[in-house]
C-alpha cells in the first residue's frame, strides 16, 4: 500500500504539471490515452503503474483539487476508454491467435502469458473482470480470451463489468481521498483493499502455474516411462 501511495504521489505530480500546462481537456486525454494503450498498446507490459491503479488514484486527487475538473468526466472516461483497450486486445488476439502473444519477447512477458492462460482456464468469464485489477491481468487477459475462442457477447458483458467498475472505483475513490478529509481513512482502506484482493489473485493464478507445470510434467514424464 505505501508503495503505491508513493506511486500515486509522483504521478500525482506529474499529472498537476500536465494540468497545469494544457488545461484540463488535454488532462482528460492524457488520463484516457494512457489507460487505453495499457491494454490495446501493450504499454501495460513496461510501464504498469503509468497506466494502471497509481494512475487512476493519483488522477482523482487531481480532480478534488482542481475546480476546472469533473470527478464523473474523469471517471466515465477511463471506464471507457479501459473497456475500449480492451476489446482491442480481445480483437487483436482472437484475429491473429497465440502468435500474436509469441512475437511478444522477453521470459517476464511469456512467463505472465503462461500465467494468463491457466488463469483463464480456471475463472472463465470471471478472468476478464478480475484481471482488470491485476497489472498483468488487464494486459494479458483480453488476448489470450481472444485466441481462446471465448464467444464475443461473453467477452463483452465481462469486460463491460471489469472496465467499468475498475475505472470507476479506483478514481472516485482517488477523489475522495483529495476532497473529504473525513473520508481519506476509508478511501485508503477500500484503494488497500483493492490492492490485497489483486496480490491474492495474482497469487492464487501464480500457485495454479506452477501446479500445472508440475502436473504437465509429471505427465510428460510418465509417458516417456511407458
Amino acid at each position: 500500500m505505501l508503495a503505491s501511495t508513493t506511486a500515486a504521489t509522483t504521478i500525482g505530480d506529474q499529472l498537476a504539471d500536465v494540468l497545469t500546462q494544457v488545461g484540463p481537456i488535454a488532462f482528460y486525454l492524457v488520463v484516457w490515452g494512457l489507460v487505453f494503450a495499457g491494454t490495446g498498446l501493450f504499454i501495460g507490459v513496461f510501464i504498469p503503474f503509468i497506466t494502471g491503479d497509481s494512475l487512476l488514484f493519483a488522477a482523482g486527487i487531481a480532480t478534488a483539487t482542481n475546480d476546472n475538473l469533473s470527478i464523473w468526466i474523469l471517471a466515465i472516461g477511463v471506464g471507457v476508454a479501459a473497456f475500449a483497450g480492451d476489446q482491442v486486445g480481445f480483437v487483436l488476439g482472437r484475429h491473429f491467435g497465440r502468435p500474436y502473444l509469441s512475437r511478444r519477447r522477453g521470459r517476464w512477458v511469456q512467463a505472465g502469458v503462461a500465467r494468463t492462460e491457466r488463469f483463464y482456464q480456471l475463472f472463465g468469464w470471471w478472468s476478464v473482470v478480475v484481471g482488470r485489477y491485476i497489472p498483468w491481468g488487464r494486459v494479458f487477459v483480453p488476448p489470450v480470451a481472444g485466441i481462446a475462442g471465448m464467444a464475443y457477447w461473453r467477452f463483452l458483458t465481462a469486460n463491460l463489468v471489469g472496465a467499468v467498475s475498475w475505472g470507476v472505483l479506483i478514481t472516485v475513490v482517488g477523489h475522495a481521498a483529495g476532497s473529504q478529509p473525513q473520508l481519506r481513512p476509508i478511501a485508503y482502506i477500500v484503494a488497500g483493499l483493492v490492492i490485497i484482493a489483486s496480490i491474492i489473485a495474482g497469487i492464487r493464478a501464480l500457485v495454479i502455474d506452477r501446479s500445472g507445470r508440475g502436473e504437465a510434467a509429471h505427465t510428460d514424464t510418465a509417458n516417456i516411462a511407458q
